[in-house]
């Protein structure tokens, strides 16, 4: 097994790519800690995770926006299980407004979840993983072409790639690698809940919709061993949409 005996932190774990994500981890050994700002819903996931014979999973209630809850999770983490491997910055939040009418409060709350939220475990990764460990940042397809009406949200996501390569960088002396994955429209609620899919500003093929466990896949390659030379990639997995644009 790819991840037998190691501990895998994944933030927005109890929905989506990031259930999936933890469902994949666990079946490759991995013990699983589900951070989530939905307690009952992370407990559900670990639940599920413990049920279906997997290894160890802890819950932890966690607001990513928040350093404090971050460092809280990670001490949970390896008091728990001793260790802490892999990272997997997946939370993430969306605001739908055009540019004239969005306030400091739209960007601030965006950039708190989808870009500092990756670097505060980016922070307690470099201070408490150990030599050899690996963090995986969700990226998106908003980070090179986008659409109107979520200005906060790309560049959010486009900064999470410059985060990336520069944590590459500083990663190296604990050979901690770091990596991107930019997911394209992936079959999760995020999605189908997008005001822009339901209005048709934004066109999906439905041929070129992933399903959670293709990004789940993604990551736990980027996550193993078997990407021991891949140091700050951002690795586009949009089942070839971004190609027709």
């Amino acid at each position: 097994m790819l991840f037998e005996g190691k501990v895998v932190i994944v933030t927005g774990g109890a929905g989506g790519i990031g259930r999936a994500t933890a469902a994949a981890f666990a079946k490759e050994g991995g013990n699983v800690v589900i951070a989530d700002l939905k307690a009952d819903a992370a407990e559900q996931t670990a639940k599920s995770i413990r049920d279906s014979g997997g290894p160890e999973a802890l819950a932890s209630q966690c607001d990513v926006s928040d350093e404090a809850n971050v460092e809280r999770t990670v001490d949970a983490a390896i008091a728990k299980f001793g260790r802490l491997d892999v990272i997997v910055n997946n939370a993430g939040l969306m605001v739908f407004k055009p540019i004239t009418e969005l306030t400091i409060d739209d960007w601030i709350k965006v950039l708190h979840v989808d870009l500092l939220g990756a670097f505060f475990f980016t922070k307690q990764a470099f201070l408490k993983m150990r030599w050899g460990g690996s963090i995986v940042n969700i990226s998106s397809v908003h980070a090179i072409e986008t659409s109107p009406l979520v200005a906060p949200y790309a560049a959010a996501k486009s900064a999470l790639i410059s985060l990336t390569r520069t944590s590459s960088l500083e990663g190296a002396a604990k050979n901690i690698r770091v990596n991107a994955v930019l997911p394209g429209a992936i079959d999760t609620p995020m999605l189908w809940e997008n005001p822009n899919i339901k209005s048709g500003v934004e066109w999906i093929d439905k041929s070129k919709v992933g399903k959670p466990e293709d990004i789940a896949n993604t990551i736990l390659f980027l996550a193993s061993d078997n990407a021991s030379f891949i140091q700050g990639a951002s690795l586009l997995a949009d089942g070839g949409r971004l190609d027709q644009l």
